[in-house]
């Protein structure tokens, strides 16, 4: 039995072997003229069947057939070369982003040995893999000064593998009194996860897009959730961040929940891609996506097809989380007439306006603020400020006014030095919560 068990290890080991030698030359083999007939034909008929306009589709095949024809890709060699070229002609005459010709045989090859029940397990199990290594695009959640709620989502993933995720994430945000939802590196993924993180802040069912499916001449509706697993947010103001690399679904989210009056949009007009779709094996080393849909918001009639998704407030891509986070608080800050509600919106304020506008003291300045105050102590070093309590933590200060600082590190104390007669005469904690204590300086 021992022999057996150690034959069948060795002939699987042998055929892996030999599974990945074959990708390996796959991949490797040149690129002849023949194969590049066969992948000029192969996309242009599988655009026409497939296109969501198919006149367009006609039009894109005879440019690239035109193309072969001249010998204008004679001299392109190189797959990766070859296939960005193909995309670019595609793309000129389609203006539609979403087209892309790709060289992927190792792909490939892995697709076309999915063969068993068994194949088609470690097949999807590799796909959840890959999708865990990035969290299902959830690269972070957290809550930013004055109880903001901030979501870096890189891509909307299959709801099947990453709801749960989701899910986390959304609870996570429920009790935020803003949230900030980051799509400025978000190339697009899937309409369900656009469905399910949108269910969380709305109450009741919203109808959120239309889309025309060019294969079956239908149309289809999206409507948000009725149920979500927890807390929905729907009178939580929502800020969406954008760029022109957001993209695709990043772009339907955005759009949706613009037109809807959901959300404010801060950053740049986004990449312009509406037409959903999918990646079609062309050859076997070559693969070509396909838009086969089309988006039609229920309110616009229209989409942000080449002309991407325009932002309330326009800004540099860079500045636009500092934006958001300024204008949720203010908006917080005119709100709530509570006074200590109030101070606890503006406290985090300090801290953005030294990221627009660092303050710098001259060294003298610095100087007259050293000293002990009771357990606090002051030092200058290496022309910096510092500050410490007893033995405790030694914080750089930050000055944000001429007698104020902020600790880095620090985010519910800060301090002023106060002065009578120009002369440093004490130093006042100040707390988030409004609070204040004093430490006059020793030795005055």
């Amino acid at each position: 039995m021992t022999h057996v068990i150690t034959y069948f290890v060795s002939a699987l080991v042998y055929l892996l072997l030999q599974s990945a030698n074959l990708i390996a030359q796959n991949e490797s083999k040149p690129l002849t003229l023949k194969e590049k007939t066969e992948v000029v034909d192969s996309v242009s008929n599988k655009l026409a069947s497939t296109y969501i306009f198919p006149e367009v589709a006609t039009s894109m095949g005879d440019k690239i057939k035109g193309n072969m024809e001249k010998g204008v890709y004679a001299t392109l060699n190189d797959p990766f070369e070859f296939a960005n070229r193909l995309t670019e002609d595609l793309q000129a005459v389609s203006k539609d982003k979403h087209i892309r010709v790709g060289f992927d045989p190792r792909g490939i090859a892995e697709q076309n040995q999915v063969v068993s029940a068994e194949d088609s397990i470690q097949f999807r199990n590799r796909y959840i893999a890959n999708l865990k290594r990035t969290n299902f695009g959830f690269k972070e959640v957290k809550m930013l000064g004055g109880n903001v709620g901030y979501l870096d989502l890189r891509s909307f993933s299959d709801v099947n593998y990453a709801g749960e995720t989701a899910v986390a994430a959304m609870n996570f945000l429920s009790n935020a009194d803003a949230i900030i939802i980051d799509l400025r590196f978000n190339g697009g993924g899937s309409p369900a996860m656009i469905q399910l993180i949108s269910s969380y802040l709305f109450q009741e069912s919203v109808h959120l897009n239309n889309f025309y499916w060019r294969a079956a001449n239908i149309n289809t509706q999206t409507w948000t959730l009725p149920h979500v697993s927890g807390k929905k947010s729907p009178d939580t103001p929502v800020y969406i961040l954008t760029s022109g690399s957001s993209f695709s679904a990043a772009e339907e989210f955005s759009y949706n929940l613009k037109n809807l009056k959901r959300a404010t949009l801060v950053g740049e007009t986004t990449g312009g891609g509406a037409h959903p779709g999918g990646t079609v094996v062309a050859t076997d080393r070559f693969t070509v996506w396909i838009p086969y849909g089309r988006a039609i918001n229920p309110i616009t009639n229209t989409n942000w097809e080449g002309t991407g998704v325009t932002p309330h407030i326009a800004v540099p891509a860079k500045d636009a989380l500092t934006v958001a986070h300024m204008d949720a608080l203010e908006k917080l800050i005119a709100k709530h007439k509570d006074t200590e509600q109030a101070h606890f919106y503006k406290w985090p304020i300090v801290e953005l306006q030294i990221e627009n506008s660092p303050l710098k003291l001259k060294e003298t300045t610095l100087k007259k603020y050293v000293g002990a105050y009771g357990p606090r102590i002051i030092t200058f070093e290496n022309g910096q400020l510092y500050y410490q309590r007893g033995t405790g933590i030694k914080y750089t200060l930050i000055p944000y006014e001429e007698d104020e600082f902020i600790l880095d590190g620090l985010d519910y104390f800060r301090i002023k030095f106060v002065s009578k007669n120009s002369k440093v005469i004490a130093l006042e904690g100040l707390y988030d919560d409004g609070r204040t204590d004093k430490n006059f300086k020793d030795n005055q």
